[in-house]
């Protein structure tokens, strides 16, 4: 790989990393969150080559409705949870991986982990629990891994 190529990487990786984290570590006031209209100020940013059909996994699946759709993204939202699924400034890795995982409240783990099953996902063996919540995990039509909790009622 060439000098640029590799610089070029490292930069779209790190422009990715910065946008995660600055959607992550965004403030709040007093312990309440601070309402502003416009764009989100928490969330998570997916990139995806077919908006459309990732978009329907999560309205489907997480009940989240769109609030804003373009040609380049289209915003999810549901109980104050924006997810963005975004066409990619780069080519995408075949072989990547991701340090960042979508967790989502469900009520009931097993239809959940059914139902993306017939959506086009995946549902991996394993059910973790504490004394708060339980958790499993599945994928979605794009492979990222996404963990499911249901709290204990």
């Amino acid at each position: 790989m060439c000098w640029e190529a590799f610089l070029r990487n490292k930069i779209k990786y790190f422009t990715f990393a910065f946008i995660i984290l600055s959607a992550l570590f965004q403030s709040t006031v007093h312990g309440k969150e601070e309402r502003m209209s416009g764009p989100a100020q928490n969330g998570v940013l997916i990139y995806s080559g077919d908006l459309s059909n990732l978009s329907e996994f999560y309205e489907k699946l997480f009940g989240m409705r769109v609030v804003r759709k373009t040609n380049d993204f289209i915003s999810l939202e549901t109980n104050g949870f924006n997810l963005i699924i975004h066409v990619p400034p780069f080519d995408i890795p075949t072989k990547a991986f991701s340090s960042i995982k979508l967790f989502l409240t469900v009520d009931d783990m097993a239809m959940s982990r059914e139902e993306a099953v017939k959506l086009g996902g995946q549902a991996f063996e394993g059910e973790w629990s504490n004394p708060i919540f339980k958790v499993s995990n599945i994928a979605d039509r794009d492979g990222n891994h996404i963990q499911l909790r249901q709290f204990n009622k």
